[in-house]
């Protein structure tokens, strides 16, 4: 069971899933929680965390640069470009996740952005963020793996073709860009200005 709490050796207490690990306290004191936006930004955040599923994020954020090199950026119209040749390069690339399924999905996504105009994918991610404040959890335990907003945004993303969209991993995607905030309390992020 991990403590709701962690104190590091620079005096900080964060969120106990943070632990000790340097990566993981830079994440989750400079990106976390925090408002993200823009169609670019939002869909690299929408493929790593559907590359994410059933790993740790940390193995993710460790191979991010990786994947940002090898996936152009996360630039969707890019993306959308790649074939064949492309899916069977990112197979045999032992730096990110070699999941033939995730990265097809991801190609995939990228296609289905081209169906909105500039702004309007950020414009629909952010539609589900629930629109009054909800009470900061108040343990670990309280954080829910998924709510009506991620399960809603999931439904909605799939009836458009996305894939690897499920409400957990919605409900991820919502508390790493910041349309939740779920800094239990005594983080030094949940008093923190975002």
């Amino acid at each position: 069971m991990t403590a709701d709490l962690i104190t590091a050796s620079d005096g900080l207490a964060r969120c106990g899933w943070v632990g000790d690990d340097a990566e993981y306290r830079r994440y989750h004191d400079e990106e976390w929680g925090r408002p993200l936006h823009g169609d670019r930004p939002l869909f690299e955040k929408l493929s790593l965390e559907g590359f994410q599923a059933g790993l740790s994020w940390i193995t993710i954020l460790r191979k991010r640069p990786r994947f940002r090199e090898v996936f152009a950026g996360f630039e969707p119209e890019r993306v959308a470009a790649f074939g064949p040749a492309d899916i069977e390069r990112l197979m045999g690339d032992a730096g990110i996740i070699r999941n033939r399924a995730k990265i097809e999905a991801t190609i995939g996504n990228a296609r289905l952005l081209r169906e909105f105009a500039d702004g309007d994918f950020d414009e629909l991610m952010w539609s589900f963020a629930p629109l009054t404040g909800r009470p900061r959890p108040a343990s670990l335990a309280a954080v829910p793996p998924v709510t009506p907003e991620s399960d809603a945004m999931s439904k909605a993303l799939r009836k458009r073709g996305f894939r690897f969209v499920g409400p957990t991993t919605m409900y991820a995607l919502m508390q790493s860009s910041g349309m939740v905030d779920d800094h239990v309390p005594g983080c030094h992020r949940a008093e923190a200005p975002l």
